[in-house]
């Protein structure tokens, strides 16, 4: 063979090579493109859970959605493996998840806050299997929040979180497993229905210096990972299209929303409720803010949505004995 036989046959090799891992890389963007095109088995056309659900699929879409940024590990994984293996063709298949991944989360790395700041809202599930509760009080009254959300409070140690907040915060109302704690003074305060058997909402209205303020908080149901039948989120589902409802129809121009969501914003179930809110993670964050679990976050469940004010910041507050990390934002009007 002569020399200009084997420069030809060279070329076409770093193409041939590495097939595989071109397949992977093209794979993940496209799952990242069209996730909103992959099926929840458990939910119908409408969006309406389906319960009982017996495909073993369960709602295999907002799993997917559940980890979308993580999506983006195929990339360094292929992109060694195409060094190492001379694939030009996984280097070229590399271009589809790279666009994709940064025009989805590029915009969410570096830091979006800016100065400034009315209010100082927090949010934190604190779990009912919380070892020190007291001490995880202590932490968040030390926060220098002006508003404190609570979810997953076991009520035999809620007097312990009612004990330890006193003086930071004299007012302060607790319905169910949820609760509030405020320095400035509450009123209108009801539950809200989000389709659970026990109380796991609330809705307030702050009395500020700029006027009312409605703060939302909420848990909804838990997310079933290894159910019988698949990823199940039926609960959580309808308490999020409750909830989002219920914000739709609040008559206070500025609302917040405070509370674990079980739900990342890139899940459709929680769509409804993200299309009139806006995230302070999103607005005014630094870096995707992934909250849950405690020792290696994975998903931003833990949510402050606001309508009618600016959030100036928002970030993650020191873990507490608690597997969620509690969330805080500065907001103005």
């Amino acid at each position: 063979m002569t020399t200009t036989d084997v420069r030809p046959a060279r070329r076409a090799g770093l193409w041939r090579r590495g097939l595989v891992l071109a397949a992977l890389a093209l794979l993940s963007g496209l799952v990242m493109a069209l996730h909103a095109r992959i099926p929840n088995a458990c939910t119908s056309d409408a969006g309406t859970p389906i319960s009982p659900c017996h495909d073993r699929l369960g709602n295999v879409g907002s799993l997917v959605e559940t980890v979308l940024p993580w999506f983006g590990l195929v990339i360094p994984v292929v992109l060694v493996g195409a060094l190492v293996r001379r694939s030009a063709s996984a280097l070229v298949a590399l271009l589809l998840p790279i666009t994709v991944w940064l025009s989805l989360f590029g915009g969410l790395l570096g830091d979006r806050s800016h100065p400034g700041g009315d209010l100082t809202v927090a949010s934190h599930n604190v779990s009912a299997d919380n070892p020190d509760p007291a001490g995880t009080a202590r932490a968040l009254a030390a926060s220098g929040a002006d508003v404190l959300a609570l979810e997953e409070i076991d009520p035999q140690v809620r007097g312990v979180y009612e004990r330890e907040l006193a003086t930071a915060y004299p007012f302060h109302v607790a319905q169910g497993t949820v609760g509030l704690w405020s320095r400035l003074p509450l009123s209108d305060v009801r539950p809200v229905d989000v389709a659970m058997d026990s109380t796991r909402a609330l809705r307030a209205t702050v009395a500020t210096e700029r006027g009312p303020l409605a703060v939302y908080v909420a848990h909804l149901g838990s997310v079933r990972i290894f159910p019988i039948n698949g990823f199940w989120t039926a609960d959580r589902d309808a308490g999020a299209q409750a909830l989002a409802a219920a914000v739709r129809a609040e008559p206070v121009e500025r609302v917040v929303v405070l509370g674990d969501l079980n739900g990342t914003l890139d899940d459709r179930a929680l769509d409804d409720l993200s299309s009139q809110t806006t995230s302070v993670q999103v607005a005014a964050g630094d870096g995707l803010g992934f909250t849950w679990p405690t020792p290696f976050p994975v998903a931003r469940i833990d949510q402050i949505l606001v309508r009618g004010v600016q959030p100036d910041a928002a970030w993650s507050l020191p873990a507490t004995g608690s597997d969620h990390l509690p969330v805080a934002a500065r907001i103005s009007w």
